[in-house]
């Protein structure tokens, strides 16, 4: 991997199933994320993905991109845009620092209302 190089964007579905699937596998129980009436009681159009899930979907965006003998060093996002039920979810990333093994990779998912989630990976690739 070269600094610059692109990976292959990946689109997500999001739907009500990974929401509440991904919010109840991280243990969030925060009505907003599985309980559409409330959500929209607390402002919200609709329930919405925890950080934790989106946390995990940018992991597997990265290893599966570098393979299996990828160790995920750092992962530091920061999420905007909420991803609602119906949207899709498209990850992109950039190389923005390779030193030996281990490589940094810039990642934004976008949906319809905009960048849902940015950061920073920083991955080592083992022989």
């Amino acid at each position: 991997m070269n600094v610059g190089d692109t990976l292959p964007p990946l689109e997500i579905a999001v739907t009500r199933t990974l929401i509440v699937a991904g919010a109840i596998a991280s243990r969030d129980y925060q009505d907003v994320h599985h309980d559409a009436a409330l959500a929209r009681e607390k402002g919200s159009p609709d329930i919405f993905m925890n950080i934790l899930t989106t946390n995990g979907l940018v992991g597997r965006y990265i290893t599966d991109h570098l393979g299996p003998r990828a160790v995920l060093r750092k992962v530091a996002i920061r999420l905007g845009a909420p991803n609602h039920p119906g949207d899709t979810m498209t990850l992109t990333g950039t190389v923005t620092a390779v030193l030996g093994s281990t490589v940094e990779i810039r990642v934004v998912g976008a949906n319809s209302i905009g960048h849902h989630v940015s950061g920073t990976v920083i991955a080592e690739v083992t022989a």
